[in-house]
């Protein structure tokens, strides 16, 4: 298993291996020990499982308050996404910055986005499905949002003609300097 910070180092681009033969393929996509020995002692409590028909979904940015915050362990099994996580721990030297990173059903790759960061990805193909595990169970009361557009942040998101197709919670999120701190400095 590769592990590569990515600009924001306490997200991980994770490349499991896959080994191929005549008849497909077999992978681990995620092993206790291999995670433990990478840094990442990380128990998951749910997977998830997304399905967008159409390209240019955008779910996002979402996030889990403490104490129910959640990391994420975020892989494609069909289709392509731009996956995105925006560092909100007040305090921290990458505030209010993003990473974005590719992930498809033929790429393989993995995204860890420890807790502490908002979510989001924009399905690049129709029929795009995400899978992702996560360390705390959902909780609506502590479920929250960020806008995706949020100026401040500049993601510069690969849109269709028409913009992205929006939940109604997407599309009346918040922008980050509009709500009080999710992570206030000393708490992450």
């Amino acid at each position: 298993m590769k592990v590569t910070p990515l600009a924001i180092p306490d997200v991980l681009l994770i490349e499991p291996p896959r080994f191929g033969d005549a008849r497909g393929f077999f992978s681990e996509v995620w092993k206790r020990s291999a995670f433990a020995a990478a840094g990442l002692a990380v128990d998951f409590v749910q997977d998830n499982h997304s399905l967008s028909r159409e390209a240019g979904v955008l779910r996002g940015l979402h996030f889990q308050r403490p104490p129910a915050a959640q990391g994420k362990l975020v892989r494609v099994v069909r289709g392509r996404i731009l996956d995105v996580a925006v560092d909100i721990r007040q305090g921290s030297p990458s505030y209010g910055r993003h990473v974005a990173v590719e992930l498809s059903a033929e790429n393989w790759r993995q995204l860890w986005i420890p807790r502490g960061f908002a979510h989001g990805f924009l399905t690049l193909e129709p029929d795009t499905e995400v899978l992702y595990k996560v360390d705390a169970e959902y909780a609506r009361e502590h479920d929250a949002a960020i806008r995706w557009d949020d100026p401040d942040l500049a993601i510069p998101w690969p849109l269709p003609d028409g913009g992205p197709l929006l939940s109604e919670k997407d599309r009346n999120a918040p922008r980050l300097a509009e709500i009080p701190p999710p992570f206030p400095q000393g708490s992450w």
